[in-house]
């Protein structure tokens, strides 16, 4: 069964009915769907539909995520905060984290608001263009199951820990930077299995120091048995910069547990010491810095947007007619899709189908038709 177009409203409608009837209040299940939809509206399929059932539904299902999500303020100032997200969705914690920090920036030029004790939070740059869109510098990152090695290292010691940022331009979209400081990420490696595609070589190296290629369902069972683990950003070793990989990866790590005094590394693994599974307890922090604090927001767009058309109007690569910036390739996949909608791939569908079935949801969609 090929992808098959499924339009936005159905989707829409369809995930916030099933977020319902696992428990999900319905202001939540908004902001869980517009995050995943946001996703795919950018084309970043790993974090889209794909994960609606296997990271979210089965999680709650299997009872640990909560559906319905404490926001606990720990310890706030005029603009820093601390919070426990006891195990709730991470798309509500980082949305209402994010107004938070954008609110604290807004009143005194600079927010920050770390989290304890969350769950997956879906892109990272959903967040940070809420930033970008109320005039703010804004940054997030979170830490994550362990399954990257440190140089040197063939172990799993820390997660892909996403370093993101966005600026706000005068262009039509604003700079979105949001990549995992892996060279890979689980997710992309769980849609490469989905649709048969072999891992890129260099992506994951074994306990034994060596690269591992072929089959990317094979190489996702290595990396959850703990016999393999994905590679920082440069790749094995120090010779094309492993290192910088390993240390923004560190560093996302630190602000993700060290100012709210937050689980890390095997501790975020989902499991107990008898191998019985529990919540993740992810880290997130976010960051909102307020233009208007300084020069005015309408300075700041303008000179962002004149230094990323600097760049786009460098010399190109022989062959090459286009050099990007960070968001731009989302932005014009967002204006493809947005009359038409997401393509569900077999499995995916297969999920959709099932989650219908056992919530009793009256849907039809297009690849039964």
């Amino acid at each position: 069964m090929p992808k098959v177009v499924c339009d936005w409203k159905t989707l829409h409608d369809f995930m916030v009915d099933a977020f319902k009837g696992v428990g999900v209040p319905e202001d939540d299940c908004e902001i869980v769907v517009d995050v995943i939809l946001e996703s795919d509206r950018r084309g970043i399929e790993s974090h889209g539909c794909n994960r609606f059932k296997p990271v979210y539904i089965d999680r709650i299902n299997a009872g640990i995520q909560q559906p319905v999500t404490n926001f606990e303020i720990i310890r706030e100032t005029p603009t820093t905060a601390v919070v426990d997200g006891h195990n709730g969705m991470g798309q509500v914690v980082g949305y209402k984290a994010m107004n938070m920090a954008i609110r604290k920036a807004k009143e005194y030029g600079m927010g920050m608001v770390a989290v304890r004790n969350s769950c997956h939070y879906g892109i990272a740059g959903y967040y940070t263009t809420m930033a970008t869109k109320a005039g703010c510098i804004g940054m997030t990152g979170t830490n994550a199951r362990p399954s990257v090695a440190p140089t040197f290292g063939v172990e799993g010691m820390f997660g892909t820990n996403p370093f993101t940022i966005g600026v706000p331009t005068d262009e039509e979209f604003d700079f979105s930077f949001d990549c995992a400081t892996s060279i890979t990420q689980n997710g992309k490696v769980e849609y490469y299995e989905r649709i048969g595609e072999k891992i890129r070589p260099g992506t994951v190296i074994d306990i034994d120091g060596n690269p591992v290629e072929g089959d990317a369902g094979e190489a996702l069972r290595q990396i959850r048995q703990g016999t393999a683990a994905l590679t920082t950003l440069g790749g094995i070793g120090e010779e094309l910069g492993g290192y910088k990989g390993y240390g923004f990866a560190m560093a996302v790590e630190f602000l993700s547990s060290v100012l709210q005094d937050g689980a890390f590394g095997k501790e975020l693994d989902g499991k107990d010491e008898k191998g019985n599974i529990r919540p993740y307890r992810l880290g997130h922090y976010f960051i909102a810095i307020d233009t208007d604090h300084f020069l005015g927001e309408e300075i700041a767009r303008k000179k962002a947007g004149d230094i990323i058309r600097s760049v786009r109007a460098s010399k190109k690569m022989p062959g090459e007619e286009r050099i990007y910036t960070a968001g731009e390739k989302e932005w014009e996949i967002s204006l493809r899709r947005k009359d038409s909608g997401v393509p569900i791939n077999e499995s995916v569908q297969a999920e959709m189908n099932k989650v219908r079935d056992d919530l009793d949801l009256n849907y039809v969609f297009p690849w039964e038709k």
